[in-house]
């Protein structure tokens, strides 16, 4: 199949009936690539943590996240209704060559299990009731190892919680006080003001709408009348947490791209679809189906396949750089969460409603339990954060959690290595290196404080370099302050936004630098990046950083960064940063940069017009403004 000619790529996705053809093109490509027993699913030759078998069971499962929510509102695919029942009466037979097996404790088989319970709970006459009593006991057995094993204590509880309520449904047998001892452990993640953490874990990223709220809401709606007040709280959190969340989303359809997993793709916008099944409005339906179909639009136009119309492992791409240990082949068809909302009957008020535009939202919001700031300029939503880690060293922590920027229009860069700033694409970081070689950002915060006009974080690159970083937003522009102090000669390197040095092919490309006494910009028809030297001796250039490290687009990168050499003491470096992507926006940006003031022990930033913006008391005594002078 001709790239260009994978069907879905032309979907219109505008009304019920095209999304149901989504759920089509994007599962009957897949046809082909079951096993003989059609219990598993072979779509790649890269591998995962798990076991080949495991693997391709995995594969198997995920498409599940669509069919089933498809077939529970009238879409009829019989080839994939034949193929699913049959697979689960092998996959769950323990006689049959292509049985699933026995799991132990933290199996990635329970994460796969969730989806089976979906499809038991929603469309039992498809996947159930045509079993023998032989092949329900099977599969009964099967997904009841759950119970006898050990989940991650985090978002995979829910795993053990789908299970045990689709067997609710269905009038089995089940381990009720595991399920409240279950459930009850998952309200201890609680944080307040709507967030859950992931666990006992400081990052805090999509796992909560697209795990913790997903499952708690179809907990809810199915169990509302069972546990009405668990189901009222999951409810009413999720009300809560609409409220910050929806400022992740750019009106363009495109969420900031942030954290792991991010090969999930538009599972990022399955908290939506989950609210609507829930029958839970939290904005009104028009706003949430233009949230949800803006996102599909956004997503499923993207070149997210192989040749043969198979979702790949990347982002906006295909890309294993960004890939977790634990992303298989048909890990991305957990993005299909998003089509739960098909689960509602065809006269629902969300179907009937026409498309809004999201609501009149502030230009800046501080969210608290994720540590970050959110600006929004038109299309452009970026977040400052800082704080954010996980424990466990996903690949690519630092990148996926601690840099300074996360950008709908730029995204943000992976590293093929941290050897050069060229293989470290080192977009929204400060880094450090000893010989202009291997480099050191900023990974685990010491200390993180959020303010409302400001996040501030102090971190140590090595043991005697210590650094304070303050992240100040502006209009079209974010400021960052550092003081550092170290014991080591170093060079230093910051980074603004990465943006594209070509896009489509059929375009006469252009890059015009722009070069101010203090930093550079680069233009370009898709946008504009820019970074200026507010205070601190460096110089500016423009790195040209290597092909598929980031997340939006393949092509090698401009990053236009600031380059220092500190001596052993105590320095500060103040730094602006501008992006946008419609050029014409970056340039009126561009022309309108902030600054800042020195009054006594204090460091005032202010916008282009000198309105002041942010004070910062006591940073540095005067005599280091004027060692850094001389």
């Amino acid at each position: 199949m001709n790239f260009n000619q994978i069907p879905i790529m032309k979907n219109p996705l505008k009304t019920r009936e095209d999304v149901m053809e989504a759920v089509r093109q994007l599962c009957l490509p897949l046809v082909d690539f079951y096993s003989n027993g059609k219990s598993l699913l072979d779509v790649g030759r890269t591998s995962a943590i798990s076991r080949n078998q495991v693997i391709q069971m995995e594969g198997f499962s995920r498409p599940l996240w669509g069919l089933v929510p498809f077939w529970k509102g009238g879409g009829e695919c019989p080839i994939l209704e034949d193929i699913y029942l049959e697979g689960i009466r092998n996959g769950s037979n323990p006689d049959h060559e292509e049985y699933w097996g026995t799991i132990t404790d933290v199996d990635q088989r329970m994460v796969e299990m969730a989806a089976l319970s979906l499809g038991l709970i929603l469309v039992p006459d498809k996947l159930w009731h045509p079993l023998t009593d032989q092949e329900k006991q099977n599969l009964y057995q099967w997904l009841n190892q759950i119970n006898e094993k050990q989940p991650v204590d985090n978002n995979w509880l829910f795993f053990r919680v789908m299970v045990n309520t689709a067997f609710d449904t269905l009038g089995l047998p089940y381990d009720q006080i595991l399920q409240e001892k279950t459930l009850t452990r998952l309200e201890e993640f609680y944080l307040g003001v709507g967030w859950f953490s992931d666990g006992n874990a400081p990052q805090v990223d999509y796992y909560i709408p697209f795990g913790f709220y997903f499952y708690g809401l179809i907990y809810a709606e199915v169990m509302k009348e069972k546990d009405p007040e668990r189901s009222k709280r999951f409810k009413d959190r999720a009300k809560v947490f609409a409220k910050d969340f929806i400022y992740w989303f750019s009106e363009d359809g495109s969420s900031i791209p942030f954290g792991r997993s991010l090969t999930y793709r538009f599972a990022q916008g399955s908290f939506w679809s989950a609210c609507a099944f829930a029958d839970l409005e939290v904005y009104s339906w028009g706003v949430m189906k233009g949230i949800i179909l803006r996102h599909l639009r956004w997503w499923l136009s993207k070149p997210i396949y192989h040749s043969d119309g198979i979702l790949s492992i990347g982002y906006a791409y295909p890309n294993l750089i960004m890939a977790e240990k634990y992303n298989a082949p048909g890990s991305p068809y957990w993005a299909l969460k998003i089509f739960l909302l098909l689960a509602l009957d065809e006269n629902h008020p969300l179907w009937a409603a026409e498309e809004e535009p999201l609501p009149e939202l502030e230009n800046t919001k501080g969210l608290l339990h994720p540590n970050m700031i959110i600006s929004r300029d038109g299309d452009h939503v970026y977040a400052l954060t800082s704080g954010q880690y996980a424990l466990f060293e996903p690949a690519h922590t630092a990148e996926k959690y601690a840099k300074f920027a996360y950008s709908t229009a730029f995204g943000f860069s992976v590293p093929k290595s941290n050897y050069d700033l060229i293989q470290g694409a080192f977009d929204s970081m400060l880094v450090f290196s000893e010989e202009n070689m291997y480099y050191r950002g900023r990974r685990k915060c010491e200390e993180v404080r959020m303010e409302d006009a400001a996040i501030f974080s102090r971190w140590k690159p090595w043991s005697n370099v210590e650094v304070e970083t303050w992240l100040i937003p502006l209009e079209g522009w974010h400021v960052r302050i550092h003081k550092i102090q170290t014991k080591r000669q170093l060079i230093t390197a910051e980074g603004g936004f990465a943006i594209a040095r070509e896009k489509e092919i059929s375009l006469q490309h252009f890059h015009q630098e722009l070069v101010d006494d203090d930093g550079i910009a680069t233009l370009c028809p898709w946008g504009l990046s820019g970074i200026i030297n507010l205070f601190g001796e460096r110089s500016s250039s423009l790195v040209l950083a290597d092909p598929n490290t980031n997340l939006l687009h393949s092509s090698t990168s401009f990053i236009p960064t600031l380059h220092g050499k500190i001596n052993p003491g105590t320095h500060l470096y103040v730094t602006a940063v501008t992006g946008h992507g419609d050029s014409e926006r970056g340039k009126f940006l561009w022309e309108r940069k902030p600054g800042f003031v020195l009054r006594n022990d204090n460091l005032i930033i202010v916008s282009h017009e000198n309105k002041e913006v942010y004070e910062i008391k006591g940073i540095v005594p005067h005599q280091l403004f004027e060692e850094e002078r001389t």
